[in-house]
């Protein structure tokens, strides 16, 4: 069994949303000043919503959901609105597998667009190790791109 990534169900949205509040709150390690997140991070309705439009991705490790991801696939580009592992599984190398396996999953895509906070000292250190490019930053968020 191993790794795989695979479509979520709303029946996935509540471990999830667990998963989803841990690994985000765990950021006030890497530069957050407080226990907070994206809209609907821990909210079952949003990740709900997110499975039933076919945007919700889930991390699993030998049958246990461990991570997820939002996707956006608009033609030739794909924007990940987000990934997330949960804390007790972070340094492991599930991200870079994660970010693989999405980059995988779309084979007619050009781009692959997102953003992270300023603050987050893991996720921008961890962008530029796995080939993304910063393309602007504002005075909250950094975005990124890669080309495939």
């Amino acid at each position: 069994m191993g790794l795989e990534l695979l479509q979520a169900s709303t029946a996935d949205a509540l471990t999830i949303t667990g998963i989803s509040r841990r690994a985000f709150h765990s950021d006030v390690e890497v530069g957050s000043k407080e226990k907070v997140g994206p809209p609907g991070y821990m909210s079952v309705p949003y990740y709900t919503k997110m499975a039933k439009s076919n945007h919700l991705f889930k991390l699993i490790d030998n049958g246990l959901i461990i991570g997820g991801a939002v996707l956006f696939l608009d033609n030739e580009k794909l924007n990940i609105g987000r990934i997330f592992i949960g804390p007790e599984n972070h340094r492991k190398g599930y991200g870079i597998f994660l970010m693989q396996k999405i980059e995988a999953l779309y084979p007619a895509v050009k781009e692959f667009t997102l953003d992270t906070p300023i603050w987050n000292t893991r996720t921008n250190s961890f962008y530029l190790k796995i080939g993304y490019t910063e393309v602007r930053r504002d005075n909250e968020f950094i975005y990124y791109a890669k080309q495939q």
